[in-house]
């Protein structure tokens, strides 16, 4: 009976579920997409019961199909959107709040209010006092729907982010745990101490005994509960290895060595470097927990931008100028330049390097010669302006740029990308590098791969290599500093 590894990747448009086989191929993958909710500009929310049944859902047929095939599934892995944060009544298993998702801006005032413990925060957790992670999320939920004070007084409530919510669903124990790199992104975690801090908890205001117990990331979470199976399907599954997404897609890049900068092209970017067995230390980037093995554990280096498939989406849904994601590469070919015209996509404020909540977005440069085609490319091309504005804040040393996520399938937005920055950028035969890289995990612990099996699995598919010199590279990209100065503080 031949073995595999299941990678249920939670996503934040939609929730997929992959089964991957001893040579690293997909064997099985089912996607399901669950909607968005905004109930008023710059709020971000989705229904915690779409999240889990489409995730159950893609597991249930990627399960289903495994039996057919006579696959013997050795564990479940599970990797997740970050920061998105959900509280729920344990008794009765329901909600209390939508879940609040971490594009949402609806805490700028509480982190306004909190600003001088800003050093603070960043020394202990690594990160910055934005709206972007959990805990001003938490804060908020507690401070304005009704009742759930008194629960967490009567010690009925837990906290979660998607991949905890997830877990205590699927577990015939309702387990209620997260691991470090999950724990890292709320705001409540001592990345130098390794526990949840007691001085943040009381800046927040956060009672710890809502909290997920913390475990290493490659621990066994708990067995799926016998319930969610069908047919004969009689086997205990185990979940083992819990990773947030783009700790997932780092550990797929191979990035146990250094020099290399992997950048995920999804909703948003993230620009992610391992850093060792220490916290980096930056002014404008965070740092973070990579993943725990065992006793061991790894931190990155990270610039996370809030806007970067989302603009594509945008385009096409919002504006509605272009049909589909294909259709962008030939359409910015059409023009030999970008002809001057800029696309500053802060459709949700500015994430790294700048951490300016109130900019917002900008298409300057226009003239009555703008066609919609100016405005696609403007829009492919800030994607890569504003992973060089991050990359910059990295290394002074020589790196490798490794990529993944949808729009890095552009071949004009890769082609760009190597321009702007002036290196190669290498684009790997596998799509699904986040669901990749929690396989990995998962199938290294569950003993479906050695470490150094897993790693001969990574191939490169393309290279894109600089075509523009260094001249005209300064020159596009000083006019983008100049675009991005224009939309700071726009909100205010």
């Amino acid at each position: 009976m031949e073995k595999c590894v299941i990678a249920l990747d939670l996503g934040t448009t939609g929730n997929r579920s992959i089964a991957f086989d001893k040579k690293g191929k997909i064997i099985s993958n089912f996607y399901y997409e669950f909607p968005q909710i905004f109930p008023v500009p710059a709020w971000v929310e989705q229904d915690p019961f779409d999240i889990l049944n489409t995730a159950l859902k893609s597991l249930q047929k990627t399960i289903s199909f495994c039996e057919s095939k006579n696959y013997n599934i050795l564990s479940i892995g599970i990797t997740n959107q970050r920061e998105t944060s959900i509280l729920w009544n344990k008794k009765t298993g329901k909600p209390v709040y939508n879940a609040i998702v971490w594009q949402c801006r609806r805490t700028e005032n509480i982190c306004e209010n909190l600003k001088n413990y800003s050093e603070l925060i960043k020394e202990k957790t690594g990160l910055f006092l934005d709206p972007y992670f959990s805990a001003t999320k938490i804060k908020w939920i507690i401070d304005n729907v009704a009742g759930v004070k008194e629960s967490i007084l009567k010690n009925e409530i837990l906290f979660g982010t998607v991949d905890s919510w997830i877990l205590w669903n699927l577990t015939e124990e309702k387990n209620h745990f997260t691991d470090t790199s999950n724990a890292s992104r709320t705001l409540l975690y001592n990345i130098n101490t390794l526990k949840y801090d007691n001085e943040l908890l009381n800046i927040f205001k956060i009672p710890e005994n809502i909290l997920p117990e913390v475990k290493s990331s490659s621990s066994i979470f708990g067995f799926l509960n016998p319930k969610y199976l069908k047919g004969n399907f009689t086997k205990r599954i185990p979940i083992i290895g819990i990773l947030g997404d783009q700790q997932a897609s780092l550990f797929a890049h191979a990035s146990f060595d250094g020099g290399i900068v992997k950048n995920t092209y999804g909703t948003g970017l993230f620009v992610m470097a391992q850093s060792g067995r220490q916290p980096f230390k930056s002014d404008k980037l965070v740092s973070t927990i990579a993943w725990t093995i065992k006793d061991e554990t790894y931190y990155a280096v990270e610039g996370s931008i809030f806007t970067g498939g989302a603009l594509i989406n945008w385009l096409k849904d919002g504006l509605k100028i272009i049909k589909s994601y294909s259709e962008t590469a030939k359409s910015a070919k059409k023009l030999n330049s970008n002809e001057g015209v800029y696309f500053v996509p802060a459709l949700s404020g500015l994430g790294a390097p700048y951490w300016n909540s109130s900019a917002r977005g900008m298409i300057i440069g226009i003239t009555g010669k703008t066609t919609k085609e100016n405005i696609v490319r403007a829009a492919l091309e800030s994607l890569a302006y504003s992973t060089k504005d991050v990359i910059n804040e990295l290394f002074n040393m020589p790196y490798k740029l490794r990529v993944d996520g949808k729009a890095s399938e552009n071949n004009f937005l890769m082609q760009f990308q190597s321009d702007i920055l002036g290196i190669p950028v290498e684009r790997t035969t596998i799509s699904e590098m986040t669901a990749f890289g929690i396989a990995g995990f998962s199938g290294i612990y569950s003993g479906l791969w050695s470490i150094e099996e897993y790693l001969k699995l990574y191939k490169i598919k393309k290279v894109f290599t600089p075509k523009i010199g260094e001249n005209e590279r300064k020159l596009y990209y000083d006019k983008w500093k100049q675009a991005v100065s224009k939309t700071l503080y726009w909100s205010n």
